[in-house]
């Protein structure tokens, strides 16, 4: 067979945000898009990994009953999408093994019929991925012949790792690669991906389209981000961030160039008029944060059912940027904000309060807690830091009270900064049921704050964060003139520290080579280890980071372990 017979596919990627567990309504959205793509005239639909159920499943894939029910929606899918005629299409879903192992695996779908399925290869063990606890690996490869082009299919992380399914293919010489993937956002890994996937084209020497998922799924948020690119690496395609649709990209490939576990079709296509693909351009480093911060909370909220959020707003700059986005996600007509001062809060705390919900134009209320405060106090005698956690903890009582009754979730407000130091009360301005800057450093929010007030001005509309907000000393205000800086080191220089010691997991010595004060790297460090089990009970919030708190970092509450606290 001659390497150079060249044959012709439109291929469909659907870049679509199924929810976990909803096989009909998935089933729906699967649907939808196998029509958007036959009109398009697409020969192939490819759709993100396990779209049929949602992704990860987590422990639901070890219940017997959800993969009969996945392997069922599949079978009845599969009927379904005999409506759309010769459309070929890979759909992602859960499958058992033999000896009813969960496997996380695709079906090539043609007329009504499952024609053949591959199996993921590799199961990623790192991160917040727990596949290798989850799935049991699938082997080989699989080849399928549409239109005289030999299709290679691969899954995710099958394409991470150097052998496995990316040699397999290569060696098979393959016209085509599709990886369905379900690719969690981190800041900057749009330009990692783009390079792996340009390096695999060139190693397999065929042209590969990765296709990824959208939305949210708790603490993870999947960007889309669906890459199309040629053998020699060239970019072809590639799909909006975070936004739902279909990139249909027409495909130049050698044909008949490999040996197919299955044919669906032999011939060839050639002579339609191409369509002219497209680039869609990266957003940059804060618009894609506040994006990913945005969709994470929006799905939290609708796919988990709640109707509003209610939060509080204290005046200072976490508050304010948590209810922006809140407002971004769901409207500011669902989002609830509530000052709550005490003896201690400052005037402008109120006023920058009230500045923010006028800019955004959300709910709000105001509900004096020194009454409430006063009775704990007179009941218990509290004093000292007891005393100003109280009022922490009476807030965390005013927000779930009115959750309660109105049916609200609460937003816990605290940032990363603060949660790897412990500066934040368990029951206070730690409860809630979602957190959604809890994976962004102090000055990140400081970062993405003043870039959502320019997208503002930039669109001639009202700066959602009020300017003091942004500029003032930040303060817990639970005692007369408490300033943050009483307790931690400057956020800048914190920050730094944070980002070592967490997500690049430099120990002591590691703050000492990049020249930090040995007192107060020791420091640092001590308060990050002594708050792990304030960490457990903080709420889920959107990973963002390469190394967030909750999946990606486990570390045990009761350890012995100590950094060198006494350095030379």
């Amino acid at each position: 067979m001659s390497p150079q017979v060249i044959g012709q596919l439109r291929v469909g990627l659907a870049q679509v945000n199924p929810t976990v567990g909803a096989l009909a309504a998935n089933t729906e959205l699967i649907l939808e898009y196998a029509g958007k793509a036959a009109s398009a005239g697409a020969h192939l639909l490819v759709l993100p990994e396990m779209v049929l159920t949602g992704y990860p499943v987590e422990d639901l894939a070890n219940r017997a009953t959800f993969r009969q029910a996945s392997k069922q929606a599949l079978e009845e899918l599969a009927k379904k999408l005999e409506d759309y005629g010769d459309l070929v299409s890979i759909v992602g879903y859960l499958e058992e093994s033999q000896s009813h192992r969960p496997q996380n695996a695709v079906a090539v779908i043609h007329r009504g019929a499952v024609v053949a399925r591959y199996i993921k290869h590799h199961l990623p063990n790192y991160g917040v991925f727990d596949e290798f606890r989850n799935f049991v690996a699938g082997e080989g490869s699989l080849v399928v012949r549409i239109h005289g082009v030999d299709v290679g299919i691969a899954i995710c992380e099958d394409i991470w790792r150097e052998q496995g399914p990316v040699a397999d293919l290569a060696a098979r010489n393959v016209g085509l690669v599709v990886v369905p993937n379900g690719s969690p956002f981190e800041r900057n890994k749009d330009d990692v991906r783009a390079a792996l996937v340009r390096r695999r084209a060139r190693e397999i020497g065929a042209p590969l389209l990765y296709v990824n998922m959208t939305g949210g799924q708790d603490d993870l948020v999947f960007d889309g981000d669906s890459i199309a690119v040629a053998a020699d690496g060239e970019l072809i395609a590639r799909a909006p961030q975070f936004d739902d649709g279909l990139m249909v990209v027409d495909i130049d490939a050698r044909a008949l160039t490999s040996e197919p576990d299955v044919v669906i079709s032999e011939d060839r296509i050639g002579g339609y008029l191409k369509i002219n693909h497209g680039v869609a351009p990266r957003l940059e480093i804060e618009a894609e944060i506040w994006q990913a911060l945005v969709v994470g909370l929006r799905d939290y909220v609708t796919k988990n059912g709640f109707p509003s959020v209610i939060l509080g707003l204290s005046g200072g700059i976490d508050s304010a940027v948590t209810a922006a986005i809140a407002a971004d996600a769901i409207g500011a007509k669902r989002t609830y904000g509530v000052a709550m001062p005490s003896q201690y809060s400052s005037d402008h705390s109120m006023s920058d309060a009230v500045d923010s919900a006028k800019r955004i134009g959300l709910n709000f209320r105001v509900v004096e807690i020194q009454p409430m405060v006063n009775s704990f106090l007179t009941a218990l005698g509290l004093t000292g830091l007891a005393e100003e956690n109280l009022q922490a903890r009476v807030r965390g009582t005013t927000l779930m009270g009115l959750s309660n009754q109105e049916g609200h979730l609460v937003l816990a407000t605290g940032n990363k900064s603060e949660l790897a130091v412990g500066y934040s009360t368990l029951y206070g301005d730690a409860v809630g049921g979602y957190a959604p800057i809890k994976d962004l450093l102090k000055s990140e929010v400081w970062a993405i704050a003043k870039w959502r007030n320019q997208l503002a001005t930039s669109r001639g509309e009202v700066e959602p964060i009020p300017l003091n907000s942004i500029v003032k000393e930040p303060s817990a205000e639970l005692r007369p003139d408490q300033k943050d800086s009483d307790s931690l080191p400057d956020y800048g220089l914190l920050d730094q520290m944070l980002l070592l010691y967490i997500e690049h997991d430099a120990g002591l010595q590691g703050l000492l080579g990049a020249g930090f004060d040995p007192v107060l790297a020791t420091r640092v460090i001590q308060m990050v280890d002594r708050a792990e089990y304030k960490r457990r009970q903080y709420p889920p919030g959107p990973k963002i980071s390469r190394r967030a708190f909750g999946k990606d970092r486990r570390l045990p509450i009761t350890s012995s372990w100590r950094e060198n606290i006494s350095p030379a």
